[in-house]
């Protein structure tokens, strides 16, 4: 009987670690050297829990090889880019439609049924008109998607600069990106990245009221103290290394109970002058001693 109980204990703290949201590796923080599947054997051996998964290469390897690939490396799949073509004209997202198809049932059969892309917040098309066009697209993925139990995650963007990019602003603000997700479908919600959370001027609430369901993916990185006309989405520092207020928003995942990635994604800082080993393994201490400040368990 007590050896019983140790092995139910054992499993039982297997099973609650497997729920706690997980550091990921993002092959931004490696400036994109780092091809697959060396991607995530170097996530392995610096110890991340996870990592992004490369969709293309992923797929041509087959789902078979790259869930047994993470099997034996002991990491968890944290997210793939949408491949939909939900950026140009009809007919060039309609072409992308079986690519959709596709990344879905891969993402459902490893077990990461998750994939993530960006929303910019100005256009040159007026913000009506262009909230038709991706909400027909959105709602389409979305049906495609839910065949597979797969999620899609839109990032909004925050920083000044993307806003005044083009004619027209769009959507950039936290809030009204979730009430467009719910708008396109069950399964529709938020890349949720702490430098855009920032720079929207969200709060902590924000992410209490959108709830686990419509986090689909987070990023996780800093910002440092300037002016919004001074910020630039390419220059962000490493988490623990700003003004950001990592350790509230890293409670409100926990309240809602986010239980999947958080991709360290970190442009410039001259970490394309580190080693890609180097790089990653920043990330991954960073990462963890901003956990550890705000006292939120990491898988």
């Amino acid at each position: 009987m007590a050896l019983a109980a140790v092995a139910g204990s054992r499993a039982l703290a297997a099973e609650t670690s497997a729920r706690r949201m997980f550091l990921a590796l993002n092959s931004v923080l490696l400036s994109g050297r780092v091809g697959w599947p060396e991607f995530p054997e170097l996530a392995a051996r610096v110890g991340y829990p996870g990592c992004d998964v490369m969709l293309d290469a992923a797929i041509k390897a087959g789902p078979e090889a790259t869930r047994q690939l993470f099997r034996r490396l002991n990491l968890r799949p944290a997210v793939a880019d949408y491949p939909g073509d939900f950026r140009k004209d009809d007919a060039a997202f309609q072409t992308s439609i079986p690519k959709i198809e596709q990344a879905s049932a891969f993402m459902a059969a490893i077990e990461c049924p998750r994939m993530m892309t960006y929303i910019l917040p100005s256009s040159d098309t007026p913000k009506e008109e262009l909230q038709r066009v991706y909400k027909e697209r959105f709602s389409e993925t979305s049906r495609i998607l839910a065949k597979d139990g797969v999620r899609l995650g839109l990032e909004f963007l925050g920083p000044l600069h993307f806003r005044k990019q083009f004619k027209y602003e769009f959507i950039w603000r936290m809030d009204e990106m979730l009430e467009f997700a719910k708008e396109c479908g069950p399964n529709i919600g938020l890349t949720l990245d702490s430098w855009h959370w920032h720079h929207a001027g969200a709060t902590t609430q924000d992410i209490v009221a959108a709830g686990r369901e419509r986090i689909v993916h987070v990023h996780f990185n800093d910002a440092p103290n300037l002016p919004p006309e001074q910020i630039r989405d390419n220059e962000r520092l490493l988490p623990g290394e700003g003004v950001i207020n990592l350790t509230g928003f890293l409670r409100a995942l926990e309240q809602i109970g986010y239980t999947d990635g958080l991709s360290v994604e970190v442009f410039g800082r001259g970490l394309k002058d580190m080693t890609p080993e180097a790089a990653a393994r920043m990330g991954l201490e960073s990462g963890r001693k901003v956990f550890q400040k705000a006292g939120v368990p990491e898988g």
